[in-house]
């Protein structure tokens, strides 16, 4: 996948307010490029968490098209989402989405055995920049916000991807975590190539963006 093509795209929550909407991204022609970096900044309740959802197929509560190259996702069948999230796709949701039960490394391990993607000693090497070696064996549910916020990055890296969209991925991470998780994202995301979606309210990562978007 090359690009990301949304074109008037709206929520349809916001339909009412559509004659008076101010943004970047809703009812414009956009185009996310492969290769490339964005940060996409929002005012709470603007629909952050929406766009990532719209773009992974998880939600279609909106109007206009978003295509992928020149595919309407909305034709998209199982079959075909299976492949895109599998090899084209990683997000790293806000809200997570570990499994509390299952130790940190049980949680990337889930991911990993699906794709085969990176060897053991890859994520041994993650954990241990991000300060959090000593939490592998640790039940997630047991772990700070902030950590399960790396736990969670790691595993979103285990396969490969066109995109990667990081939704509020620092929003409890000090200045030095944040700095290195930044550059574990930069320097994966430049070796396949692929281009990062940042969305931010506030705390961002300090990158090169190619371009800054208002929600």
């Amino acid at each position: 996948m090359d690009k990301i093509v949304l074109k008037q795209v709206l929520p349809m929550v916001f339909e009412e307010h559509r004659s008076l909407m101010q943004s970047d991204v809703w009812l414009q022609d956009l185009t996310f490029e492969k290769g490339n970096s964005y940060l996409v900044e929002a005012d709470s309740g603007t629909g952050k968490s929406s766009l990532c959802s719209y773009i992974f197929g998880y939600r279609k509560d909106f109007t206009g098209q978003i295509l992928f190259d020149d595919k309407d996702l909305n034709g998209l069948g199982v079959k075909d989402w299976v492949d895109v999230r599998l090899r084209s796709l990683s997000v790293l949701w806000q809200d997570l989405r570990l499994f509390p039960e299952l130790t940190a490394m049980e949680n990337v391990q889930i991911k990993n055995q699906l794709t085969d993607f990176h060897s053991q000693k890859q994520i041994e090497e993650w954990f241990e920049r991000l300060g959090i070696a000593d939490k592998k064996n640790s039940k997630v549910g047991r772990l700070s916000f902030g950590q399960q916020q790396r736990v969670a990055l790691i595993r979103s890296l285990c396969q490969p991807f066109d995109f990667f969209f990081a939704d509020e991925p620092i929003s409890h991470l000090d200045e030095r975590n944040s700095e290195i998780l930044g550059e574990i994202l930069m320097s994966e995301a430049q070796r396949q190539g692929a281009g990062i979606i940042v969305t931010s309210i506030g705390k961002h990562m300090n990158m090169n963006y190619h371009r800054i978007i208002k929600l």
